[in-house]
């Protein structure tokens, strides 16, 4: 398995357990009914669950463009070095994303999440204009 491969699956994990936090905060707070039922009438959470929730939902609005063109990269062969290092920068300022989020960092919250997109642009550069690794 590729490098790139191998950070788009720490992605895919990662962004699937991070709502765990915030559901328990639910359940703590308001009870196991509040969280399996619709939620149509849920009070606000915690502010740092709050928090918790909106970067798991930027995390999966992100793992969509992440994951097409690590896949992409994968099926036109383009899967060289600038390709690994910019996905593993991309998982660990996804996870550095996260973790400002939760504890209330705008700045630094911002800041890690452009080096994730930054990463997205060098990923979608090497395969629309880099030469295949065939």
């Amino acid at each position: 398995m590729s490098t790139a491969l191998m950070y788009l699956a720490w992605t895919a994990l990662i962004t699937v357990l991070m709502w765990i936090p915030y559901t328990l905060q639910l359940i703590q707070g308001q009870g196991l009914m509040a969280a399996v039922g619709n939620r149509d009438n849920i009070k606000p959470m915690a502010p740092w669950a709050e928090r918790c929730k909106r970067a798991h939902k930027n995390a999966v609005e992100n793992l969509v463009v992440f994951a097409a063109l690590v896949l992409v990269a994968n099926a036109t062969g383009h899967m060289g070095s600038a390709i690994g290092m910019a996905a593993m920068i991309y998982f660990w300022a996804r996870v550095a994303h996260y973790i400002v989020y939760w504890i209330g960092l705008p700045w630094l919250r911002t800041l890690v999440w452009t080096i994730g997109w930054i990463c997205l642009l060098v990923i979608a550069w090497q395969v629309l204009f880099a030469s295949p690794m065939m």
